[in-house]
């Protein structure tokens, strides 16, 4: 049996964190993407294109694994909800 760390959200597109290890996943990748910013910021100059063009394929890839783990992790499917009881029957009354 699978421990889903997210839930699909009430309203909206995606998902949001249920559990400290959620929480926690969300938390160190958000607080990578800022280290990398300060760190680009302060590594590579300005007109060192090739730097920050690997870097922004480095954050989309990081972007990209992180949606498809959160995605994994989640209890229910992703897609765009109203907020109504409709929409968390479907999900076996996950709120």
């Amino acid at each position: 049996m699978t421990r889903y760390w997210f839930r699909p959200k009430r309203y909206g597109y995606g998902a949001t964190p249920i559990t400290w290890e959620g929480w926690a996943v969300t938390f160190i990748a958000a607080a990578a993407l800022g280290g990398s910013i300060v760190a680009m910021n302060q590594l590579v100059g300005r007109s060192d294109t090739a730097g920050w063009l690997a870097w922004a394929v480095l954050v989309v890839l990081a972007t990209l694994w992180f949606v498809q783990f959160c995605r994994r992790r989640t209890n229910g499917e992703w897609r765009w909800r109203w907020g109504g009881l409709a929409d968390t029957q479907a999900d076996g009354g996950s709120r």
